[in-house]
């Protein structure tokens, strides 16, 4: 079964077994070796319950097209990433659905320097080829399949990006929500002087206790919760398949993700003075006007994993951040990693030597947020154009994704989802007042 609407803009993502499954699985890893005709790739799998046969599949279609595959086994997304551009490989696949429900499976695939297959970039070809193939057949010479534990370098490689002397043994509680990061961080806390709080580690695709979606705040209720019962320094919450960490301080608040960027790339041009840093179009002016008075260069980008990766290596930006809590690092094939941002921020927190509400205090007085705001629109285009004719006269328009509107003392970007009809609204402002009088303007424009 392949339901060619699993092909998504970013990757693939579908019902187990009504959308997808192994039969299609085998067409999608065949399809992506005749499509791209790598000679190596890896194959890599989360802990759902339908991920061990649909890995199998999706590498004996690769190996029937006649690439070798080397196979990881259980696995976080941002270790096929490693994998991919650390052994230069040819492309990959990670058989997971990230933080969608129990019964979602998915894959994200990659070709050579790890490099995302989207919608813009072969993934609706592969999609054209697969939705053909009827049945297994090997094409040729069957590729070789042999396992490849690609854990010690990785591990080695995360740890690289901080100083670990300089952590302190700081009192952290963390949710790996049953998810990858309860499979991945335990080699790296062994070699952490902190005090880890752990919960719900055993990697379940039932997701027993909750789903893994930080994001969403009902999902965050029990990481700030149990941060403040344990007086801990700072909570951690990971997504599925660990590419993401979202934070909350030692006060129990959440910890929006372009404060994040900001935090990281301040850490980071500490060691790199002078690097490029790339933020998506929604964030705060607290990340650009961080990065400038670190040192760095800002750089502004459409959102999306595809066009941030491309641009960091069109650049050779150091660091890349997404409001969404993905976070991008040259030195580690330019992916994404969820381990890689909870490691800086224990070594900022520890040689901050203040408590994170503290060192947030300052972005949070000068810097008012409405975070993501979606409304669903029967006609998308329509209400954009109409917004522009409302607001635009008010502040510089720009359309590099979405509405972006710039007016000096507040500031929105209006932008379509790629999934629904939905519009998603950021906006910021220079006051709490102005923030939710504009807030309200807006969203009732939209709504109307």
């Amino acid at each position: 079964m392949l339901d060619p609407k699993v092909f998504k803009a970013y990757d693939v993502r579908g019902i187990y077994p009504a959308e997808i499954d192994e039969e299609g699985a085998y067409a999608i890893g065949r399809a992506f070796v005749e499509q791209f005709e790598p000679k190596r790739i890896a194959v890599g799998h989360d802990m759902r319950v339908s991920s061990p046969g649909l890995t199998e599949a999706v590498t004996d279609g690769a190996a029937d097209a006649g690439a070798d595959v080397l196979q990881l086994g259980l696995i976080g997304t941002e270790m096929l990433y490693f994998a991919v551009g650390d052994l230069g490989l040819d492309g990959g696949v990670a058989v997971t659905a990230s933080h969608n429900p129990k019964e979602y499976t998915g894959m994200k695939i990659v070709r050579r320097g790890a490099l995302p297959v989207g919608g813009e970039s072969g993934l609706l070809d592969i999609r054209d080829r697969a939705v053909e193939i009827k049945g297994r057949s090997e094409t040729g010479k069957r590729g070789r399949v042999e396992p490849y534990d690609i854990w010690p370098a990785y591990v080695d490689r995360v740890l690289s990006f901080v100083d670990v002397q300089a952590i302190k043994p700081l009192r952290v509680v963390i949710d790996a929500a049953n998810g990858m990061a309860g499979a991945m961080l335990p080699r790296v806390l062994d070699r952490l002087p902190i005090d880890a709080i752990r919960f719900f580690f055993e990697p379940d695709g039932s997701f027993p206790n909750h789903p893994p979606n930080p994001l969403l705040p009902e999902n965050r209720e029990f990481i700030v919760a149990k941060t403040l019962e344990e007086g801990a320094d700072l909570g951690a919450a990971f997504d599925g398949d660990a590419d993401r960490c979202f934070f909350v301080d030692d006060t129990g608040e959440f910890v929006p993700g372009d404060f994040v960027t900001a935090l990281l790339a301040a850490s980071l041009l500490e060691k790199e003075p002078g690097a490029k840093i790339i933020y998506d179009l929604r964030a705060s002016w607290a990340v650009p006007e961080t990065i400038v008075r670190a040192g760095g260069v800002p750089l502004i980008n459409r959102v999306g994993h595809a066009f941030i990766k491309q641009r960091m290596r069109d650049e050779g930006a150091a660091f890349g951040g997404e409001v969404s809590g993905h976070y991008y690092f040259r030195d580690f094939s330019q992916a994404d990693s969820g381990v890689v941002p909870f490691l800086l921020m224990l070594e900022l927190v520890s040689k901050e030597g203040r408590k994170l509400s503290e060192i947030l205090a300052d972005y949070r007085g000068r810097y008012f947020l409405t975070g993501e705001l979606n409304t669903e629109v029967a006609d998308v285009a329509g209400k954009l154009q109409e917004l522009e004719q409302r607001f635009g006269s008010e502040g510089e328009v720009s359309h590099l994704d979405g509405l972006s509107i710039d007016a000096g003392d507040w500031h929105m970007n209006v932008r379509p989802s790629n999934t629904e009809p939905l519009l998603r609204l950021n906006l910021e402002a220079r006051t709490p007042e102005l923030m939710e009088r504009k807030r309200d303007e807006v969203l009732a424009a939209i709504r109307s």
